[in-house]
């Protein structure tokens, strides 16, 4: 347990950090190798999600090809099935924990410092939950809640023969455009900058700013699975450090 929580920060802490058009990493072997194969043994059933558009956080009828599964059930139905806690306890364990988000921060430090100042003190909230989006999926391109700070994205596929389906990052067309967020816009306003492999065990991670546009490419392909896990950090309340005395 304490090695794959210490994997997990070493393999964040030393991301490099890409700058262009926004902050964001991409790192593969994000968990030890024998992690990685019993969380993808150990998906949860397709019973345990939910469709997304059923759990109030879109409006109804919107991305009918996504569903969502809370890390609690996960913990539950590893806990019926196999009669005790496992591995998805102990990811609960750490990715709900301040530790490992402050460790995901650290690594942000600037964007922090630009979007809330120097001394800012932040108070966060974490989330963390499955997905899994099917054939004729997409997301175009956006930037996510105003209170978002830095969403990771664990790609969990059992093989490298969906690369094509990672998330991509997009610059818009016209240069001065900004959006603080909650829109989604035409994928024809932006031009696509990279797409992030949809390989196993790996991780895209970009800090929220009013130029983070990012989206998912329909998903062209028939009888198609993508399962990712999605980690968010979201700013609860900003303070302002003390001044020394």
């Amino acid at each position: 347990s304490s090695d794959v929580e210490q994997y997990l920060h070493y393999r964040v802490a030393n991301a490099r950090i890409l700058t262009y058009p926004f902050a964001h990493f991409y790192v593969e072997n994000i968990f030890p190798s024998d992690c990685y194969r019993h969380l993808v043994a150990t998906l949860p059933e397709q019973r345990h999600y939910k469709r997304l558009d059923e759990t109030g956080s879109v409006a109804k009828g919107l991305f009918p090809e996504r569903f969502v599964c809370d890390l609690e059930v996960a913990q539950r139905a590893e806990l019926d099935r196999d009669g005790k806690t496992g591995i998805w306890n102990e990811l609960a364990r750490v990715f709900l924990g301040p530790e490992f988000a402050h460790r995901v921060l650290s690594c942000f430090y600037d964007g922090v410092v630009q979007r809330f100042g120097r001394d800012s003190e932040l108070d966060f909230e974490l989330d963390c939950r499955l997905f899994r989006d099917f054939s004729n999926y997409s997301i175009s391109p956006h930037t996510d809640t105003p209170k978002k700070l830095v969403s990771l994205l664990f790609y969990m596929p059992k093989d490298d023969s969906m690369e094509e389906l990672g998330t991509s990052i997009y610059v818009p067309k016209d240069p001065s455009f900004r959006c603080e967020g909650r829109i989604h816009h035409p994928f024809d306003l932006f031009k696509r900058v990279m797409t992030a492999p949809y390989r196993p065990n790996s991780l895209l991670g970009f800090f929220k700013t009013d130029n983070a546009f990012h989206g998912v490419e329909r998903i062209a392909r028939e009888d198609t699975r993508r399962d990712s896990i999605l980690y968010n950090i979201y700013v609860k309340h900003v303070g302002q450090r003390a001044a020394a005395s």
